[in-house]
């Protein structure tokens, strides 16, 4: 079994992990009102999807 001969520096460790990070979502605005949301899917502020109104916020 292979082991170490010598203790990993954190500085070694942490160049190891450099890849390892969040992505920010790619968001889009809605073009009834203007709101920002996630790509393909319905505005929460307006309900609206592809110029359609799906939810209404009447009730």
């Amino acid at each position: 079994m292979a082991v170490p001969k010598r203790k990993t520096s954190k500085s070694r460790r942490d160049k190891r992990r450099t890849h390892y990070k969040l992505t920010v979502p790619g968001m889009s605005t809605c073009p009834k009102c203007g709101e920002i949301k996630l790509p393909h899917r319905v505005c929460k502020s307006c309900g609206t999807y592809k110029d359609v109104s799906v939810i209404s916020f009447d009730e």
